[in-house]
């Protein structure tokens, strides 16, 4: 028989359930690896996704707490949008993807993990990255541990904290 193998999940189940919100970060915080932000700047920020769909799947939120985003200003909303099209081009130079979801649950009923603060997905993907893993439920096949896509993809986001242009 084969296994399947996800070490990590120790680490979640014996954990004390989390006080707070994920994506409320204080605002000195520009990375912290033992909360998966890879980036942070005044507006938004970057991390993995904990229980991700997929390898090297990113969450972008706004600094601001919101479920709306018609609540945040101009310069927050264009951020996001800037950021995400800044994660697509890292993640195609560092994991190189055939393809991409990307999209927002907004509210309980549709799917928010996290219902108080809105945030974007940004999931890679590869041809047969699934296969018949989809028809079990809660179960994802991750091929890489979550801090080695942390460390992998921290200097392309280290050059963008140092202004590189990644566009």
């Amino acid at each position: 028989m084969d296994q399947l193998w996800a070490p990590w999940r120790m680490d979640y189940i014996q954990a004390e359930p989390a006080v707070g919100c994920i994506f409320c970060i204080p605002a000195e915080v520009r990375t912290d690896r033992s909360r998966l932000i890879l980036y942070a700047n005044r507006f938004s920020t970057v991390m993995l996704n904990r229980y991700p769909y997929s390898n090297a799947h990113l969450l972008i939120a706004p600094r601001q707490h919101t479920q709306r985003l018609d609540s945040l200003e101009a310069a927050g909303q264009l951020d996001l949008i800037r950021l995400l099209a800044v994660c697509q081009q890292i993640l195609e130079k560092a994991v190189c993807p055939s393809g991409f979801n990307i999209g927002m649950n907004l509210g309980k009923v549709a799917g928010a993990g996290v219902t108080d603060h809105l945030h974007l997905h940004i999931v890679p993907r590869w041809e047969g990255d699934v296969n018949f893993m989809s028809i079990i439920p809660e179960t994802r096949v991750i091929p890489e541990h979550l801090m080695v896509t942390f460390d992998k993809l921290l200097p392309y986001f280290d050059q963008v904290s140092s202004g590189e242009d990644m566009m």
